[in-house]
């Protein structure tokens, strides 16, 4: 910073005077004025950087017991962008930076009657709170009869902030409705009330966790859930659940760990009424020198009909000194509750459980696995897993044997598959990133002779880029292929393998107002993902977003 100063050359002045006292008297100075400039050193200070903003997406429901794994953070799918202030001294003019708009309200609408609504409030908050509300609709309807789906939901929750707790609760609701449209139209006529199909989930959780930091011994986490899930017709799931995972620091590179869970489901038709219940603790011990890392977990459970499981999960990871990378081995059990809920997730155009045909049952899957991963420098990093699985009551998904326009559970008793999978992503720095993961399964030794409705093959990928300041685009592919049905005259088929892409671009046109257009099946591939229920095809909307 230059600071124009007067009086220091008095002070350089006086200061030569008195060097040269020894050599010759003293005399009167007088300066004329003049100003001098001089460099003063200047200790600069940077704003902070405002959080982004992001478009807050929840994946689908999911009641299935969590096993804590104490594993790495996996790689993530979500990018933001953050710009950095310039550095500048606070002096040169007031701020006037605006924050962040907290709300916002997304519209658009486009081809296939498609109509789209996202909004976000985020605005009510204080140093002791945060609060969070979404809003989501999405509505579509092709060309085939009957062929039509929409999906509404609400998701609010909420954070209070204690001097040694965080309590947080969320409520969501959600109305997910279908047609079974995947029937041969020229031999079959259905009203849309007949083949309309409506799911609707309302859920409600609560937890508390203590603020813990590297000197605490002992943390804790509980949470508890509800929940009730309706089908038409007559069908009515309700859940409660609870999970208690206790963290003791046994010092630095060892902790002790157990965790108590349970989840206790009742379905209730116009059948009757079936119970599909577990409770199950887990203890173990994790470990991390820096050098080699991983867990040993056994989780044991009592499920329902009377059948108890062991579930070990170990996992050990070596660090290679020097080269970025780790290589690692284990073997990781998991359990599976097969709600209708989570059936219905997996297959919407599930046969109803309301008219009965098969029993639910509980799967288990043991996973026998050793990989590596790793990166170089902050811009690639890449991981690659080799499993070999055995699963016992593997739910797979068979057409019916009437007009096929609705799907059963066969539940494979023992089958085992290998598996392969692959991810790779480079980033350059907040300009433009590119991810590609690949999942290779080959099922064999099964009760039946495919996995019915599973995919073997699945490879996603995504890019993001920003070419201009106010613009971003994105990207997406998904390709699947590998799918086994049965057809009405009782042949096995594999499905076409398909590859969907997509993408969206949005554009600040103002720092309220922005414009977004999204592509979806470019290619207008009328694929099936399940038999007889032909892709929509290519669609394409748009719309703006406001912020406030």
């Amino acid at each position: 910073m230059r600071l124009r100063l007067t009086f220091l050359i008095v002070l350089a002045g006086t200061a030569f005077s008195v060097q040269g006292q020894q050599h010759a008297p003293v005399k009167d100075t007088v300066l004329k004025g003049t100003t001098i400039e001089v460099l003063q050193a200047y200790k600069p200070q940077v704003k902070q950087a405002h959080k982004p903003e992001w478009v807050p997406q929840l994946p689908a429901p999911d009641t299935s017991h969590h096993i804590e794994n104490y594993n790495d953070v996996p790689q993530q799918s979500l990018y933001f962008t953050y710009t950095s202030l310039p550095l500048r001294p606070l002096a040169l003019g007031k701020d006037d930076n605006i924050r962040p708009f907290p709300n916002y309200v997304k519209l658009g609408a486009g081809n296939l009657n498609t109509i789209y609504l996202d909004a976000g409030i985020g605005g009510i908050y204080d140093k002791d709170y945060e609060t969070g509300i979404h809003i989501h609709h999405l509505s579509q309807k092709g060309s085939i009869i009957n062929q039509q789906s929409s999906l509404s939901g609400i998701e609010a929750e909420g954070v209070m902030h204690k001097q040694t707790f965080d309590w947080h609760g969320a409520i969501n609701a959600e109305r997910n409705q279908y047609s079974d449209y995947g029937y041969r139209h020229d031999l079959y006529k259905y009203s849309s009330d007949t083949v309309k199909q409506v799911y609707t989930t309302i859920r409600a959780i609560a937890d508390m966790k203590n603020k813990g930091d590297s000197t605490d011994q002992f943390l804790y986490h509980p949470s508890v859930n509800g929940s009730v899930f309706m089908a038409k017709p007559n069908s009515t799931e309700t859940n409660f659940g609870f999970e208690v995972p206790l963290t003791y620091k046994l010092e630095n590179a060892i902790q002790l760990h157990v965790n108590v869970s349970g989840s206790f489901a009742n379905l209730k038709t116009d059948l009757g009424s079936y119970s599909n219940n577990y409770l199950g603790i887990q203890p173990g011990l994790s470990f991390d020198n820096n050098i080699f890392k991983g867990h040993l977990l056994i989780d044991f459970i009592a499920g329902k009909d009377s059948k108890n499981y062991v579930l070990p999960d170990l996992l050990v990871k070596y660090k290679l000194p020097q080269k970025g990378s780790a290589i690692f081995a284990g073997m990781h059990s998991d359990f599976r509750q097969n709600t209708y809920e989570q059936l219905a997730n997996d297959n919407p155009y599930l046969y109803s459980l309301s008219g009965g045909g098969f029993h639910i049952v509980q799967s288990r899957s043991n996973e026998f696995f050793a990989g590596i991963e790793g990166g170089t420098h902050d811009h690639f990093s890449y991981s690659g897993r080799l499993s070999y699985w055995l699963y016992k009551n593997l739910p797979t998904y068979l057409n019916d044997f009437g007009d096929q326009k609705q799907f059963y559970v066969l539940f494979d008793s023992s089958v085992s598959a290998l598996s392969l999978q692959l991810a790779v992503r480079y980033k350059e720095a907040t300009k433009w990133s590119a991810g590609i993961t690949g999942d290779f399964r080959h099922f064999s030794n099964g009760t039946y002779a495919y996995a019915f409705g599973i995919p073997s093959s699945k490879i996603t990928g995504d890019f993001v880029i920003k070419p201009l300041p106010k613009l971003t685009i994105t990207a997406y592919l998904s390709l699947q292929g590998g799918i086994y049905s049965r057809d009405i005259s009782g042949h096995n088929n594999m499905l076409k393998t398909f590859a969907d892409l997509g993408g969206n671009a949005e554009y600040q046109i103002i720092q309220r107002l922005s414009a977004f257009l999204q592509i979806n099946n470019i290619f207008n591939d009328k694929y099936q993902r399940w038999l007889g229920y032909q892709a929509y095809g290519i669609n394409i909307y748009g719309g703006l977003r406001l912020k406030f």
